[in-house]
């Protein structure tokens, strides 16, 4: 790594985050943690990765396109406070959750005859992958991708949603980190790059474009399903990518700018950044400023994890153990055991329904406590972003 490249660090992040963070500039041309960093795979999660002419598959991550959107209704606290259990049970029945789960609700789209499904190789010689593509678009998926209705200052009833491209993503991210010489597994290697120039480059740029168009539909249509079962419509809407490569002009050059959990803040830009399950999400938008320009126009895009999902959650272990018969004679037996975590996730829910919010599925680690205080994070980021609304949770949905 170059002298004179430093990773520029908003708030606070962990040792493992910057190496993670120092590696990525071996071939990128500046490399930024937002304040709600942490480790991931390959490049940290709130990272935000430049590059010139060069695109890293991994860097972008493997749920290509994955973003937040949030839609202000017609609706107001009234309308619906008296019936957040039903609603909640209703969302919960028609949004598809969990790993790998499709949408019983079978959704058209435009995007399903883009001429890439045919003109690219990878995916004209996954015939499979598109349908799986279809029966996914709408479902949400599981870890911290979620479902929330909202009321903000004026009583004004949103909905927020959070989650990518599905399968589909995935799979394109594994064939060309494949192709670009990266483990699926990288962790703190150097994530390799394609020359955007090449026909690798141009075929993954391609592809994720496609994601990105199918994260996108994804989440417009939950939202409008959504609010169509609260018996509104929708008067305003704010949606982004968190996880895609932009091509972006930034002091009168052009750059490709990753990133990876990390939300586009340029001037008057606006985005919905969510927090834990019981805390205050936001509106925020971009404004012009010689720490926003340092930053490239980026921004947090969640609170941040500060302990691991096995942490909160423990896990789940075979173990082999003998057993003796009544005769004395022994046997081998395998048993599963669990290894408990950091949350009492019975206490977390008690506390989640006295702050009088509904929630359904989700599990320990997903607790309020896994995650950084969005408010500090947010003031790490000060003089780059203004706060336009505040959300308060009404009604959280999360796979179990």
């Amino acid at each position: 790594m170059s002298d004179a490249k430093q990773v520029i660090i908003k708030g606070e992040a962990d040792e493992a985050t910057i190496r993670q963070a120092e590696n990525c500039l071996v071939e990128a041309e500046a490399m930024l943690l937002m304040a709600d960093s942490h480790r991931g795979y390959g490049m940290p999660i709130g990272g935000v990765a430049v590059y010139r002419d060069r695109v890293p598959p991994s860097a972008v991550g493997f749920d290509i396109g994955c973003g937040n959107k949030a839609v202000r209704t017609n609706l107001m606290l009234d309308d619906i406070e008296g019936r957040l259990d039903p609603l909640a049970d209703e969302i919960f029945e028609r949004i598809a959750f969990g790993v790998g789960g499709a949408n019983p609700t079978p959704v058209e789209h435009e995007l399903f005859d883009d001429p890439a499904w045919d003109e690219v190789e990878f995916l004209a010689g996954s015939p499979a992958l598109k349908d799986t593509a279809r029966a996914q678009l709408g479902s949400t998926g599981a870890g911290n991708h979620y479902v929330d209705v909202f009321v903000d200052e004026d009583d004004s009833i949103w909905v927020g949603v959070h989650f990518g491209s599905r399968g589909f993503g995935n799979s394109v991210a594994s064939h060309f980190m494949e192709l670009a010489g990266d483990e699926l597994n990288i962790m703190d290697q150097t994530p390799k790059t394609l020359a955007v120039d090449s026909d690798p480059g141009r075929d993954y740029i391609r592809c994720m474009k496609l994601a990105g168009r199918y994260a996108y539909a994804g989440r417009d249509w939950v939202c409008e399903t959504v609010v169509g079962i609260l018996g509104g419509e929708i008067t305003d809407e704010v949606h982004n990518h968190h996880n895609y490569a932009w091509y972006e002009e930034h002091g009168g050059e052009h750059f490709w700018v990753v990133r990876k959990g990390a939300t586009p803040a340029f001037p008057g830009q606006r985005g919905f950044v969510g927090a834990s399950m019981g805390d205050d999400s936001v509106i925020l938008e971009g404004i012009d400023s010689e720490e926003s320009r340092r930053l490239f126009y980026s921004t947090v895009h969640g609170a941040g994890r500060v302990m691991s999902r096995t942490q909160a959650a423990g896990r789940r272990r075979r173990v082999r153990t003998r057993r003796t018969r009544p005769d004395g004679s022994t046997y081998g037996y395998t048993e599963w055991v669990h290894d408990g975590g950091l949350v009492d996730f019975d206490a977390v829910k008690d506390r989640i329904m006295e702050q009088g919010i509904v929630l359904r599925g989700a599990s320990a680690d997903e607790a309020p406590e896994v995650y950084k205080d969005l408010a500090e994070v947010l003031e790490a980021h000060a003089g780059t972003v203004e706060i336009r609304r505040t959300l308060s949770p009404l009604i959280v949905c999360m796979a179990d």
